[in-house]
């Protein structure tokens, strides 16, 4: 149950056209509701301004389905579980038929077509390999109402590529730089724009890249201002984080 739901059941009371019983029954499931194997937290909509997001990987394929259609029946909101697979989609995809796929980001989703977008964000990636987190974020972005700008393939290998979208970055309220190797181009776009940027080490590389390790170390150690890290391969994290801070921004407008 989401705030405007939540809204319309109170005013439904208040007006008559609800009973206090059928109210209180539909409130019992509001802060939790309790499969044995998950608890699904229905209040988070009402707290954090989105319902809660299913983490995919680890659990079974039935898991997935049940809890995507519990959020899916308590809600009218977009619906997102992260580090899915083809299997998990084809189950969920029969309890929920508008459920959709994005197997790139391996995300499992239902949108709302009428979802309003605020203010822009920018999710960069410095090679084609790092196109996985980085549709993880951009796509996490986009659920939660955002515009988003993808600027693909523009490591610091190339940095001319990079530079010919500076006017696109300096329009974004928020930048997510997704990098993998030695994870430099969150410090150049750190360096290029008074944005806060949003760097995603990947787990891309060779040996000594340490499985992202090598990326995340060199994020974390940025001489650049206004750069701040999110886990190895976290596009989601970072996606979610760019989605608060937009949402700040266009309040302030």
């Amino acid at each position: 149950m989401g705030p405007q739901e939540l809204q319309a059941l109170l005013e439904g009371v208040q007006s008559g056209q609800i009973s206090v019983n059928t109210a209180l029954e539909q409130l019992k499931k509001l802060p939790y509701d309790d499969l044995g194997y998950a608890k699904i937290d229905h209040h988070r909509h009402i707290r954090k301004g989105f319902p809660e997001v299913i983490f995919c990987q680890g659990k079974t394929t039935m898991q997935v389905a049940e809890i995507f259609h519990r959020l899916a029946q308590a809600s009218g909101a977009n619906i997102i579980g992260t580090r899915a697979n083809e299997e998990m989609f084809q189950a969920t995809q029969r309890l929920v038929p508008e459920a959709q796929y994005h197997a790139l980001a391996r995300i499992i989703y239902r949108q709302q077509p009428d979802t309003p977008k605020q203010g822009l964000v920018c999710v960069c990636s410095a090679g084609t390999a790092d196109l996985p987190v980085a549709e993880e974020a951009a796509l996490t972005c986009e659920l939660m109402g955002n515009q988003v700008q993808r600027i693909y393939d523009v490591g610091v290998a190339g940095i001319h590529r990079l530079l010919h979208h500076v006017e696109q970055l300096h329009r974004a309220n928020v930048i997510i730089v997704v990098a993998g190797m030695e994870g430099a181009l969150p410090s150049v776009v750190g360096g290029l724009v008074a944005r806060p940027v949003i760097a995603v080490p990947t787990s891309v590389g060779y040996g000594a890249s340490f499985h992202g390790l090598a990326a995340l170390l060199g994020m974390l150690n940025s001489c650049a201002s206004g750069v701040t890290v999110v886990n190895i391969d976290n596009g989601f994290g970072a996606g979610y984080a760019a989605s608060l801070i937009n949402k700040l921004a266009g309040e302030k407008e």
